[in-house]
């Protein structure tokens, strides 16, 4: 069966909920694409009136993290339970500069994707390398290593509805892409990573997005690659772009 595209925009730290109800009222008739699955994963504050506003559409509002606990004192985090109930299916975790300003670790991205399966909400889990890894050639070395320690203790019908997300570090927000054939090569090696780690039914189901600099003018040829199942978008998501992307 093929694997449906996802096209997820990663809000990150930008828009108010006003802005944000504007900005999915914009993209509604720009996004109406029954073909894709179409992600918009906003601020928490965002995400009780963007999903007012886009009820009725194609439209899923996803959350950009949560915590590994059910509930207590953990000041200033959101739980699992609280994006269920306010009707949310998807969650970043893990995301680069999570792990970069917010000491996330591989470590505690297992915790949240487990947490995130328990209460059925789909992770979108998060990998990459930096510039440095890159030069030095260690590059699957080390995306197979955020993988392997991401799906611990993850049954395998868990990972067959994971949505991956591929982002080399030094190509996000800096206009700098990853050839097509480099971002095919590592989401490639992704998919055979959990080939191993389970089986190649689950290798063949789970979705592995490529993040980092995506736009209108390189989508469709990013997207047309075997292992590559659609994007996790930054910039170009807070912009009409966005709906060529989805339309690629």
């Amino acid at each position: 069966m093929a694997r449906k595209k996802i096209i997820a925009g990663n809000w990150k730290m930008n828009m108010t909920p006003s802005q944000a109800v504007e900005l999915v009222n914009t993209l509604k008739p720009l996004v109406a694409n029954d073909a894709v699955d179409v992600v918009f994963c906003v601020p928490a504050i965002d995400i009780i009136p963007a999903m007012e506003a886009a009820k009725g559409t194609n439209i899923h509002i996803g959350a950009e993290n949560m915590y590994f606990e059910e509930k207590g004192a953990y000041t200033g985090e959101i739980s699992p339970a609280m994006l269920v109930d306010a009707g949310v299916k998807y969650v970043i975790i893990g995301h680069s500069e999570r792990r970069e300003y917010f000491a996330e670790t591989d470590e505690t991205v297992n915790k949240k994707v487990l947490k995130a399966f328990e209460h059925n909400l789909t992770p979108i889990i998060c990998c990459g390398e930096t510039l440095t890894q890159r030069e030095q050639g260690v590059t699957i070395d080390f995306v197979r290593q955020q993988i392997k320690i991401a799906f611990l203790n993850v049954t395998a019908q868990q990972a067959a509805s994971a949505v991956v997300a591929y982002e080399p570090i030094w190509a996000i927000g800096t206009g700098k892409v990853a050839t097509t054939e480099q971002a095919q090569e590592v989401c490639k090696a992704i998919r055979d990573c959990i080939a191993e780690i389970y089986d190649d039914a689950t290798a063949a189901a789970i979705r592995i997005q490529y993040g980092g600099s995506v736009s209108a003018s390189n989508a469709s040829e990013l997207f047309a690659q075997a292992d590559i199942d659609g994007g996790l978008v930054g910039g170009a998501s807070l912009k009409p772009d966005f709906g060529q992307i989805v339309n690629y």
